[in-house]
């Protein structure tokens, strides 16, 4: 009895030892995990910060700023320098607090990798519906199903027009695209790419191989990979016609020769510029040009770059020489096609700028002029599915021209071996940035919004963080080619040849001149805009035009061209 007794004892001494290393374990795993997590969470704040930092505001102030002064070195003095740069020190992480803003900017990135994590899985999932279902869903649609073709991106057939919409893509919507633009066919590739032109592709594939199920459409097929689904949408173009845009871009002087400028030609009696227009979007064409009564298709060329309009009355009385362009709804496509870099590339560039300077439209460029995606520093879901796809690509891979941050702050900006500062008026920059925050890329802040208390934290907040982004991409940027918005958007080819260089890329005069034909993109604000609304108040231009006055004379100091004038209070 006694032997079993201290039988018992001796396991009992074992077990509670053995109780007691697994709590300390317990414990000493949880404290790491916290120590881990609160590492993450100071580092993502420290970048935020870094991004956001406040400058300090001039005497006189109340009210407006964001952080005690004393946590500052005091800057140089001088009534239009609100920040020595040259005393510019990186602060203490406790002496600085993220803007709620920029927290809920964080936030909304964690959600979007979340939403990407998920639908990345969703996608990998086999699809349920192959290619011979194809043929039970025409039915479904307005346009004839002609069959499953092959497609080669190096030199695609339905070229007239392209439109991704990696999201919500669906046979209708790729029909109904392709017939408001006057093309005969549409044809589906990937589950989520639109192809339009009025040639059949030559090579026909078996119709298994068109299995891709539409991202916006179950039970829909959306061609494969390298295979189009293509449709017959005629019956859909009369209806369409009356919707479909046709663009006066108004009198120029002819070309010499006019038929070695344009590849197609009509010479019917009594012309009308929706005959010539009809006939040149058969054509696949984006300009129509009448000089008379003849009629010539063609695109933007070195010989004709539509640089230099004449006086319209010209073209009325029907003065020898000259001619009226219309823009079809044909899409010029010389310059859509883009892709990754082969290899790695050698020197990693930055496309920098504070958010709503027009960094995406920037992005549209860019990819357009050299063929090359651009990367992200984030990831938007919105922009991937517009097509940009180097949004879903690690944003160090270097498989990238570039790579859009609006990052600041030693650290993040040391990583990089050069960048294109792109800046904008602070005030534009501010408008379009907060519409991006309550109404996405392509929409207009609600009046309530505006009207908010929202609407003043957030100009307090991102001021100084304007003024910042571009002060520390001066101090810390090792090789920096500035870029204005506002000259970018005057003087197009001229800025874009400078960016283009910049990115050690050649390219030819007709791609620039295709890249100027498609502008604006898909990037154009639609909804209601605010009319005769002035939403900054008298403090908040006071304080925002100390920001310029700082901006501007931190550039000059540099040997960079200072803001624009339009930037500068007078």
């Amino acid at each position: 009895m006694a032997k079993a007794f201290f039988r018992l004892q001796k396991f009992l001494r074992r077990t509670q030892f053995l109780l007691f290393f697994l709590t300390a374990a317990y414990l000493m795993a949880g404290s790491l995990l916290l120590l881990q997590r609160t590492r993450l969470v100071i580092q993502q704040g420290s970048r935020g910060t870094s991004a956001n930092q406040a400058l300090p505001v001039l005497d006189g102030m109340p009210g407006v700023g964001m952080v005690d002064p004393r946590t500052l070195q005091k800057p140089r003095q001088g009534p239009r320098l609100l920040v020595g740069m040259d005393t510019l020190q990186e602060p203490a992480l406790e002496q600085w607090h993220s803007p709620r803003w920029l927290v809920s900017r964080n936030l909304e990135l964690r959600q979007l990798r979340r939403r990407w994590f998920h639908r990345f899985i969703s996608d990998q999932e086999p699809m349920q519906t192959v290619g011979f279902k194809a043929m039970k869903h025409t039915a479904e649609h307005k346009g004839t199903y002609v069959g499953c073709f092959s497609d080669d991106s190096r030199e695609r057939t339905l070229k007239g027009a392209v439109f991704y919409d990696l999201r919500k893509m669906t046979v209708s919507h790729c029909q109904e695209a392709c017939a408001e633009r006057a093309y005969a066919l549409a044809g589906l590739a990937y589950g989520a790419e639109c192809y339009c032109g009025n040639q059949l592709p030559a090579s026909a594939a078996k119709p298994e191989e068109c299995n891709s199920e539409c991202k916006g459409e179950k039970g829909s097929v959306c061609g494969g990979v390298n295979r189009l689904s293509v449709y017959r949408v005629e019956e859909l173009r009369a209806a369409a016609r009356r919707r479909r845009n046709v663009i006066y871009r108004g009198c120029f002087r002819a070309p010499e020769n006019l038929t070695d400028t344009f590849p197609a030609s009509l010479l019917q009696p009594n012309l009308t510029v929706e005959m010539c227009s009809e006939f040149c979007s058969k054509k696949e064409f984006p300009l129509a040009v009448i000089p008379g009564q003849e009629c010539y298709c063609g695109y933007p060329t070195g010989r004709f770059p539509l640089r230099h309009g004449a006086d319209g009355q010209l073209c009325s009385a029907g003065q020898a020489g000259y001619c009226q362009v219309y823009q079809t709804p044909v899409q010029d496509t010389r310059c859509t096609d883009r892709k990754f870099l082969a290899t790695k590339s050698k020197v990693f560039v930055a496309l920098s700028s504070f958010p709503g300077a027009g960094n995406t439209w920037a992005r549209h460029l860019i990819e357009h002029a050299t063929g090359y995606y651009t990367g992200s520093y984030y990831f938007d879901g919105a922009l991937y599915n517009k097509g940009f796809k180097g949004e879903k690509d690690h944003w160090r891979s270097r498989r990238t021209i570039c790579v859009k941050t609006h990052e600041s702050g030693r650290t993040e900006i040391e990583m990089f071996d050069s960048a294109i500062l792109l800046i904008r008026n602070p005030y534009k920059s501010l408008v379009a940035e907060f519409n991006r925050k309550y109404a996405g890329h392509l929409g207009y802040a609600t009046d309530r919004a505006w009207h908010s208390k929202e609407w003043p934290d957030f100009v307090n907040s991102y001021a100084s963080w304007w003024a910042s982004h571009v002060l520390d991409w001066l101090k810390y940027g090792k090789r920096l080619l500035v870029v204005h918005y506002e000259e970018l958007k005057q003087s197009l080819i001229p800025k874009l040849k400078e960016m283009v260089e910049f990115l050690n890329m050649t390219v030819t005069e007709d791609r620039l001149l295709c890249v100027e034909n498609n502008r604006d993109g898909n990037f154009k604000r639609s909804g209601a805009k605010q009319k005769d609304f002035e939403p900054f108040t008298q403090e908040m231009k006071d304080l925002i035009d100390r920001y310029i006055l700082t901006v501007d004379e931190a550039l000059r100091e540099r040997n960079f061209t200072g803001l624009p004038r339009e930037y500068v209070p007078r």
